[in-house]
């Protein structure tokens, strides 16, 4: 099985059944955090490799460097879009999605407008989007609603958008706002966008037990800096 066909999962998965190699499977290994050094990139791509997650989401200045590093292996270099704000021009976020298409992402994560969805500007927001994932497609593009910012009818909203501009998933945050993951909330993305486009949780992701409430609730990727732990904690049981 080649690198695209592991990650062209979409559908919710059932945590109970699954194997190790599987969950790991789930993991975007985040490297995003502005302080880190190469030094620190360099060991995270390392984690990334021994434990076989989908994906390294790496800061677009160190794409390159992910790519040389995953080379060979079952791990996906990818990185961000329009981060973390989601306020940028769209012919910036554009251009953003074509040099990280040319310099080998695989997947790219997305901010949308999340001023424009606050304003009701759904028109404007979908356009967003769907200037992003025609500029890379078939690249599959994930688009970062952050709900800690929205209402519930917002999210709604935001995952329709999304979706109608031919998202592959829907992502509740940056790891960047106020809060993290929440279950309730990834279950009603799911519920919002079905079982054809993904649904990826981000933020406080950081033991087993959260993994699998989170994959439990509809999401089907996650997005962590604690795979060397969540693998150790598997291991342990």
């Amino acid at each position: 099985m080649d690198l695209m066909e592991r990650l062209a999962g979409r559908a919710p998965l059932d945590p109970a059944t699954l194997t190790l190699d599987e969950l790991t499977m789930c993991i975007d290994h985040s490297l995003l955090r502005p302080e880190l050094t190469r030094e620190e990139v360099e060991a995270g791509l390392a984690v990334a490799a021994e434990h076989r997650s989908a994906t390294v989401c790496v800061r677009p200045a160190d794409l390159g460097l992910a790519v040389e590093r995953l080379r060979g292996t079952r791990v996906g270099p990818t990185t961000v879009v329009g981060f973390p704000s989601g306020a940028h021009l769209t012919r910036i976020k554009v251009a953003e999605a074509e040099v990280a298409a040319y310099e080998g992402a695989i997947e790219l994560d997305m901010v949308l407008a999340i001023g424009a969805l606050r304003s009701d500007l759904d028109a404007e927001v979908g356009q967003d989007i769907a200037a992003v994932v025609e500029a890379v497609d078939p690249m599959p593009v994930k688009v970062i609603l952050e709900t800690a910012y929205l209402s519930p009818s917002e999210v709604v909203r935001g995952c329709r958008l999304a979706a109608d501009a031919g998202a592959a998933f829907v992502q509740n945050g940056t790891g960047f706002s106020q809060r993290g993951a929440d279950a309730e909330e990834i279950a009603l993305m799911r519920r919002t966008v079905g079982d054809e486009v993904g649904v990826k949780a981000t933020g406080g992701i950081r033991s087993l037990d959260t993994a699998l409430a989170i994959i439990g609730a509809g999401a089907n990727r996650f997005g962590a800096t604690a795979t060397a732990r969540i693998a150790r904690e598997w291991h342990e049981r």
